[in-house]
């Protein structure tokens, strides 16, 4: 099915070789705050603003912080012994996957690492405490998308086939799939992947969703191999950006007072940035890269080539969270390279 134009949204964008003509810093200027990414519990906000890369301005505070409000709790979920395998097609039983990690309710009841991400748990997922309530490892609870953000990404990645190469606990594939056909949604581990089933299942679209286990590069290297291959439209990116000490950047770097340093694509996992990026147009040119809000600007640039990048800023209040870059058909006149590919 070919891409529904209407909905996509459309941004300034900068063509890459007079991008890096025009940096004469590598380092990207961001947000002071060392918090995690977190989404907004608050009213919908416009949407974000689309940052011109041959400009270094202040960001653009879009919204009003919102307070958090106190959230009604839920029963308590029903644990279950039952292990159902996580690489499940359509047509299987009723998944639960209580039993793997802890559903907390409470903050009495979570350990001090994650209490900063638990005051956050409805804006990862409005959906947290429907029963049997939604699950994160402690990975996914620093590393998922929030659910504002994931539905914006979802509504300019429109599209019949999306394959979300590290899929986590399911925030994006959950949101891709209110907006695609189809998602493809791989990770490499059987609980993460267990919990993106049980939690795309509370949000009623996990028979759209193929859950696999794998690994994305062997993944995509195997698919280049197959005689006819299905066709995936578009891929989403947000592999490991290292942890949530991605904001210290590498000590070679200097900066002034109060600004993160920068952060390079070579501190991708689990290969460069850059690598990762090409091994993927081999399959697609439309491509979602969602990255560090100090990433390097004029890398983000480099990979298009002589097309143009599309770079839209994930804000949650007054904070800049996070940044996605559109390429190929999803950046802003360049819907013919979504059309032919």
């Amino acid at each position: 099915m070919g891409k529904n134009k209407n909905k996509r949204k459309a941004g300034m964008s900068g063509l890459a070789r007079f991008v890096l003509d025009s940096f004469k810093t590598d380092n990207a200027t961001a947000s002071s705050s060392t918090e995690p990414i977190q989404g907004d519990s608050g009213p919908t906000p416009p949407p974000p603003k689309k940052q011109k890369l041959d400009e270094r301005s202040a960001p653009l505070n879009l919204s009003e912080p919102v307070q958090d409000e106190p959230e009604p709790k839920a029963p308590a979920p029903q644990e279950s012994s039952v292990v159902v395998s996580v690489v499940e097609r359509l047509g299987g039983p009723r998944y639960d996957a209580s039993g793997l990690v802890s559903h907390f309710e409470d903050a009495s009841e979570v350990p001090e690492h994650l209490q900063k991400y638990f005051s956050q748990r409805y804006r990862l997922f409005s959906r947290y405490s429907e029963a049997p309530g939604c699950l994160l490892d402690d990975e996914g609870w620093f590393s998922v998308t929030p659910e504002k953000i994931a539905n914006q990404i979802a509504e300019r990645c429109r599209c019949d086939t999306i394959l979300d190469g590290f899929c986590g606990v399911g925030g994006n594939a959950i949101a891709f799939a209110q907006t695609c056909n189809r998602v493809i949604a791989l990770d490499v581990s059987p609980t993460r992947l267990a919990l993106a089933r049980h939690n795309a299942q509370i949000y009623g679209v996990a028979d759209r969703i193929e859950f696999i286990q794998a690994d994305y590069l062997t993944f995509i290297k195997t698919r280049a191999l197959q005689a006819n291959p299905r066709k995936i439209d578009v891929i989403f990116l947000s592999p490991p950006w290292g942890g949530p000490s991605y904001l210290s950047g590498s000590t070679d770097d200097q900066t002034a007072e109060g600004e993160h340093p920068p952060y390079h694509l070579s501190s991708i996992l689990p290969i460069d940035g850059a690598d990762l990026f090409q091994r993927s147009r081999a399959i697609t040119p439309n491509i979602a890269y969602f990255l560090p809000r100090n990433t390097v600007l004029s890398e983000i640039a480099e990979l298009a080539g002589e097309e143009n990048v599309e770079v839209e800023e994930e804000w949650t209040g007054s904070k800049l969270k996070a940044l996605t870059c559109y390429y190929g058909g999803l950046a802003d006149d360049q819907g013919h390279l979504f059309e032919s590919s």
